[in-house]
């Protein structure tokens, strides 16, 4: 179970504790003290830990759990290797999606509930941690339907990178060095 004491930080967001809660008893499997408490570090300008972790691959750890738990559903349909295309709207009423294969065959995907979570734009810039097609598609997708959008000018841009000369794709150096004591150089 989580901690309820002093070892939980105190400077969380609103529904970090409940988020973490359902992830530990998804059995993510996050780093833990020797007495088996959560263990928590820290990223850069943190001033405490208060991020929980595992190893340093702790984003494929939390989704190869929660993806291994929703494949037994039973009511759950995944479907590979799959692009949005449009939205289905009629009336300014979102009632789906359309999506396209990698035969480029189009399928409407019906819904009473869409909830776009497609990324950023870092593939637009000429050096990104982020690979070129994340371009920014579900956000021109929701734009051309007058999807109410805020905080476009809030792009985040990891500042901690593997030095090269070429262009392109960087090799991202994770955020826990600069938390665990690294100094970033310009």
């Amino acid at each position: 179970s989580l901690p309820r004491k002093h070892s939980v930080p105190s400077i969380l967001t609103p529904g970090t504790r409940s988020c973490m809660r359902f992830m530990v008893f998804r059995k993510v499997d996050f780093a833990r003290t020797a007495d088996g408490e959560l263990d928590f570090t820290r990223e850069g300008a943190h001033s405490r830990p208060r991020i929980l972790f595992h190893k340093d691959i702790t984003g494929k750890e939390i989704t190869s759990t929660l993806l291994k738990q929703v494949l037994t559903k039973e009511n759950i349909e995944i479907r590979e290797h799959m692009t949005m295309v449009d939205l289905i709207e009629k009336d300014n009423i979102c009632g789906g999606v359309v999506a396209m294969d990698e035969e480029n065959h189009v399928y409407p995907i019906r819904s009473q509930y869409v909830v776009l979570a497609c990324g950023g734009i870092g593939g637009l810039y000429q050096n990104s941690t982020n690979y070129p097609h994340i371009a920014g598609d579900g956000l021109g997708i929701a734009m051309k339907h007058q999807v109410e959008v805020e905080h476009l000018d809030y792009i985040q841009i990891h500042p901690t990178t593997l030095f090269s000369r070429s262009r392109g794709r960087r090799f991202l150096i994770s955020e826990s060095v600069r938390g665990e004591g690294a100094l970033l150089y310009d």
